[in-house]
């Protein structure tokens, strides 16, 4: 008959197994910051009136449907995320269903991160669970009938939403896959840099080419490579030191929503993500559109 361990012995070997537990979930924490910058979920769920209160929420994005104010995500189980699983969030984040089955409005871009894979966005959630809880009420949109009825997502969501992503492939090069996964999953900068219709629906054709009521009601600038209208006399250099600084070639530096990008998301990334960024945003087709306000 197989006698039990020793006590001395079975500390001995269960320590290090503590050990390695806590490491694994130390560098998933650590993974997730990295990962939630690069999402830019700080700069979109901070109050720039209260910047004390990271991702507490609160902050009002400017639409032609309304005015929406960004939830609370620390881990606060009234007013935050606190009583989620791993499961809710990932379902929230990809398919834009919170954990009570409603939808969500697409001012949260779903339907970028819906290319985002479990396990990056189960490491965000992970980081976002290791932060204080702040219990800051939500608050609720401003925004008129019908656009205000939540179950009319439903119909939205056939129209324009696919979830997982389009059927398009990644690009093959290594660099350039990268580019287009932080680009376009992480980053959500098509949310913004390209033009919607009069549902809300993303404009395919303009990719990248601007937008007039874009962040917070900003015009945001043709991203594209034409030289004319976009980023097509920018060099690969300079695109990823702007990301890092927000200083653009000519030296003027970024203002509005996208220093708040620069400072609390794209700054904090690897000069290789962001040269992996800068060179997919070059190899875009080349689209003439000269962003200006309606006169």
């Amino acid at each position: 008959m197989q006698g039990r361990l020793p006590a001395w012995l079975a500390v001995f070997t269960i320590f290090p197994a503590v050990l390695v537990a806590g490491q694994v979930r130390a560098d998933i924490t650590e993974e997730g910051r990295y990962l939630t910058a690069a999402a830019g979920c700080q700069s979109c769920h901070t109050d720039p009136a209260t910047k004390d209160a990271p991702f507490a929420g609160g902050r009002a994005m400017k639409t032609p449907f309304g005015v929406f104010y960004t939830p609370n995500i620390t881990p606060d189980s009234e007013q935050g995320i606190g009583g989620w699983s791993r499961d809710d969030f990932i379902r929230a984040v990809k398919t834009g269903v919170s954990p009570e089955g409603q939808h969500y409005f697409p001012a949260f871009p779903y339907t970028s991160y819906t290319r985002m894979t479990d396990e990056d966005a189960g490491k965000i959630f992970a980081y976002l669970q290791s932060l204080p809880a702040n219990d800051r009420p939500n608050r609720d949109h401003e925004i008129a009938a019908p656009f205000s009825w939540r179950f009319l997502q439903a119909g939205w969501k056939l129209l324009f939403f696919d979830e997982g992503g389009d059927d398009q492939a990644l690009p093959t090069d290594p660099v350039l896959a990268r580019g287009a996964y932080l680009t376009n999953a992480l980053g959500h900068c098509g949310e913004c840099h390209t033009p919607r219709n009069g549902l809300g629906g993303i404009d395919d054709s303009l990719f990248m080419a601007g937008a007039i009521g874009g962040g917070e009601g900003e015009l945001v600038p043709n991203i594209t490579p034409d030289p004319a209208t976009g980023i097509g006399d920018w060099t690969k250099g300079d695109l990823a030191s702007f990301l890092e600084t927000g200083m653009k070639p000519n030296f003027d530096d970024v203002q509005g929503t996208m220093g708040d990008v620069i400072t609390y998301s794209t700054s904090h990334l690897s000069l290789e993500d962001r040269e992996a960024m800068a060179a997919y945003l070059l190899s875009l087709p080349a689209i003439i559109n000269k962003i200006e306000k309606p006169k």
